[in-house]
């Protein structure tokens, strides 16, 4: 989904159709557009003496979903960027200016990944999750060390889990998949041509296949459930950065929404896993 990036200069020409309230939000993000970004909703609300609603007005009247929304593109109409790295990075910043940078736009892109997530397609999905005779995540590229991390997570849960992140194991793993088993797809885009064919050989094989994408991609159409995510970053051109932390989050989401479904008795567990790790750490420095 792209967006325009000329935000600052939108503003700049809309202020004489603003009202006066939505006139003093503008202001001060005009005044200082760098530090804008880092304002919650009620600070920039307070620091424009107006109410939160008009803040949210203000926002929608520029075409964003909402605040959170807002901010994104307000982050990438500050710089063009430095290819190949980031949207938000010059290439003479220093170390302050794009440590700042990258912090406040993957604090924004999870802020707004929160609101615009489908409480009902985690729901799903923890079922599916809970049900399954063995799990197998996919991701390829800045992907697949997500999918290891969901492993990582999900071996706890006394279900059989695998991650893959080669597209011939993930053909052969799809191929013979069975119903009951449930194959996990991470990919920002939802282009990859592989892990879109994937989806399909297992779904015609009998899995369910949950997609962790974008939603209306090629690979959501293939998949059985879609978590519909996405961030304001264009990966055909930027390294992966926030998309990657949205999709950790995201699985962080789905272990501990399996965790609760198993109920209380269920920590005794987790517990065991845990007082097995203790041995293997140096004592805590006084």
């Amino acid at each position: 989904m792209n967006r325009p990036i000329n935000l600052i200069e939108r503003i700049k020409t809309s202020l004489d159709t603003l009202n006066r309230s939505e006139r003093k939000v503008a202001d001060v993000i005009l005044k200082d557009p760098h530090s804008a970004t880092r304002y919650s909703i009620a600070a920039l609300a307070q620091e424009a003496g107006v109410s939160e609603p008009t803040v949210n007005r203000f926002c929608r009247s520029f075409d964003a979903k909402g605040y959170p929304d807002f901010k994104l593109q307000l982050a990438q109409s500050l710089a063009s960027g430095t290819p190949y790295v980031s949207r938000n990075v010059e290439q003479d910043d220093t170390a302050q200016e794009y440590t700042d940078k990258i912090f406040s736009f993957s604090i924004a892109s999870l802020d707004a990944a929160r609101q615009s997530i489908d409480a009902n397609e985690i729901t799903k999905a923890v079922d599916y999750l809970i049900q399954a005779k063995q799990i197998s995540f996919f991701g390829v590229g800045a992907s697949g060390p997500v999918a290891m991390d969901a492993q990582h997570k999900f071996f706890r849960f006394n279900i059989p889990v695998m991650a893959y992140d080669d597209f011939l194991m993930q053909r052969m793993v799809a191929s013979v998949a069975r119903t009951g088993d449930v194959i996990v797809i991470i990919s920002y885009t939802g282009r990859t041509r592989e892990l879109v064919e994937v989806a399909k050989i297992g779904r015609e094989a009998g899995a369910t296949v949950i997609g962790i994408t974008a939603p209306d991609s090629y690979l959501a159409e293939e998949c059985t459930l879609t978590i519909g995510v996405t961030t304001q970053e264009d990966t055909d051109v930027y390294m992966p950065m926030a998309s990657r932390m949205v999709h950790l989050t995201v699985l962080d989401v789905l272990a501990t929404g399996v965790t609760l479904k198993r109920g209380v008795d269920f920590q005794k567990h987790l517990k065991a896993i845990k007082d097995s790790l203790k041995a293997s750490r140096m004592p805590v420095k006084k």
